[in-house]
């Protein structure tokens, strides 16, 4: 068994109890709630933006050229392609893409990237790599389980939702990153495995909470003003 199959049979209950979550099966349906699909819009928007940032961070850690080209491929695949899917949940939530854009994160997501952020700045390549794993498995298992249950055509509301995370793209993502992650874990220490392991699973978790942040619609428990996390008091 490879590391990274050891990695996705720890975190089985996790991946279930995604696809159980009610927010997923809202997409199943065609019925998830209007301002849940909002709250998730403008939380993954900021997120992806760190979660580019993040690649960069992987980039200087890596010692290949190949390892490089492809956290750039990367970055451009959520800048340029990632849009898509959020484009639909605006369509059915009936709002302008533009308008979700520059808003503060909400504390599950500041906590999962604050998640990521460490293990890129402080951790090995393979804790990197194993904090960023979660999130295109976890929609990649999402995309082609419903894609088999429903098998939806055009008249689906989320039928592009569900066809881009169930596609090729998202699994050649999902495979390169565990190729590399095997072959980094193949030279190293047990300790090191055992951090990526831990950031592994913090990062499944919280991608579940992600889904039950935006379908509680969580926010901070007073208000955050849009800029207050980058601006300094004066």
């Amino acid at each position: 068994m490879t590391f990274s199959e050891q990695l996705r049979t720890l975190a089985d209950e996790v991946f279930q109890g995604i696809l159980r979550h009610p927010f997923i099966r809202g997409i199943a349906e065609g019925s998830v709630p209007r301002q849940a699909l909002i709250h998730y819009v403008k939380a993954d928007y900021e997120y992806l933006s760190a979660f580019n940032r993040i690649y960069g961070l992987a980039i200087s850690k890596c010692e290949d050229r190949s390892d490089m080209a492809f956290f750039q491929e990367q970055i451009g695949f959520v800048l340029n392609s990632e849009i898509h899917p959020h484009e639909n949940f605006c369509r059915v939530a009936g709002v302008d893409y533009d308008d979700l854009q520059g808003n503060p994160l909400p504390p599950t997501a500041n906590h999962y990237v604050a998640h990521m952020s460490k293990a890129a700045y402080s951790g090995s390549i393979g804790e990197t790599l194993a904090a960023l794993l979660p999130c295109p498995w976890t929609y990649l298992e999402i995309g082609l389980a419903l894609a088999e249950e429903k098998q939806p055509d055009a008249s689906h509301p989320f039928h592009e939702w569900i066809s881009f995370y169930a596609g090729g793209a998202m699994a050649e993502v999902t495979n390169e990153l565990c190729r590399k992650i095997n072959r980094w874990a193949a030279s190293a220490s047990d300790l090191d495995k055992q951090k990526a392991t831990e950031a592994f699973l913090k990062s499944c978790q919280l991608e579940y909470s992600f889904w039950q942040m935006a379908y509680t619609q969580e926010e901070w428990p007073f208000p955050l003003p849009a800029d207050q996390q980058t601006q300094p008091l004066h």
